[in-house]
């Protein structure tokens, strides 16, 4: 009975591999260990950080100062601006000098037309282009003829002997004033004696027949004048006039062949109304000129 009783009494010693347990505590404390210098990582970070920041604070200050010298470069610009305007413009003024000298083919707008070798004297002469209009009366009658004359481009005037030369080509067209007592009017105009006659016949010619029996007979057409042709100067109550190239220019000749016809030459004023339309159409229909010579 008694030796029973120890060995129940060892049971208890068995239990002392349960006291180990607290030995395996050990590597808990080594998980703490490896905590810290997770923390200290962060920690030295942080300054890190503050370095950039401190050279955004760097990079701003010179982009501050950049627009601010880009100031004055504006304000140069802006007086280099208003300076070429200013330029520009007094440039503009000098172009429009020559359009004041192509003027002294009109030198006053309100003078339609100059006596022609007066025109030449003075410088009045307008070169561009132009109309003139000789008269060559007859000492003993009414017996007249008109040459109109266009011309433009004129590369020069000069004086001769017997008129002023204009090295150019132009136009001429003939108008023929016949008295109604003059003795010949049944022979062609071309054949007509030197003073009388022009190169034109009868069916070249539009022919008026005035209330008093004058006849006026204008051409068709005009002749050509080739290389330059001469104005004779005019003699005793002859005259040469020179019309400028005005916007009105065809009225003026109308008006100056009507006034002319009607009191020198002793035409009823209707017929010489009718006559110098006729005049003025012809030599806008055939001579007409837009700045250069047609």
């Amino acid at each position: 009975m008694a030796t029973i009783k120890k060995t129940s009494a060892k049971k208890p010693a068995a239990k002392k591999p349960a006291a180990k347990k607290p030995a395996a505590k050990k590597p808990a404390a080594k998980k703490a260990a490896v905590k810290k210098p997770a923390v200290k990582k962060p920690a030295a970070k942080k300054p890190a950080v503050k370095k950039p920041a401190a050279k955004k604070a760097a990079v701003k200050k010179p982009v501050a100062k950049k627009p601010a010298a880009k100031k004055p470069v504006v304000k140069t610009t802006v007086k280099t601006t208003v300076k070429t305007t200013v330029k520009t413009t007094a440039k503009e003024a000098a172009v429009k000098k020559p359009a004041e000298k192509k003027a002294i083919d009109a030198p006053d707008t309100n003078v339609r037309y100059r006596n022609l070798f007066d025109a030449f004297e003075q410088g009045k002469l307008p070169f561009v282009n132009g109309y003139i209009v000789s008269s060559f009366f007859s000492d003993k009658t009414a017996y007249s003829i008109f040459e109109i004359v266009s011309y433009a481009g004129v590369k020069e005037i000069f004086m001769t002997e017997t008129g002023l030369q204009f090295v150019t080509g132009g136009k001429k067209l003939y108008v023929l004033v016949e008295n109604d007592t003059y003795d010949k009017k049944f022979i062609e105009p071309v054949s007509r004696a030197q003073d009388e006659s022009i190169p034109k016949r009868f069916s070249e010619l539009e022919t008026i027949i005035a209330h008093n029996q004058t006849r006026i007979m204008v051409a068709k057409e005009p002749n050509e004048l080739y290389g330059s042709f001469t104005i004779i100067k005019p003699t005793s109550i002859n005259f040469s006039i020179v019309f400028y190239q005005l916007p009105d220019v065809y009225n003026s000749l109308a008006t100056f062949f009507e006034e002319t016809l009607n009191r020198q030459r002793k035409v009823p004023q209707m017929d010489a109304k009718k006559a110098a339309q006729l005049i003025s159409t012809t030599v806008q229909k055939t001579m007409g000129s837009q700045g250069e010579f047609n």
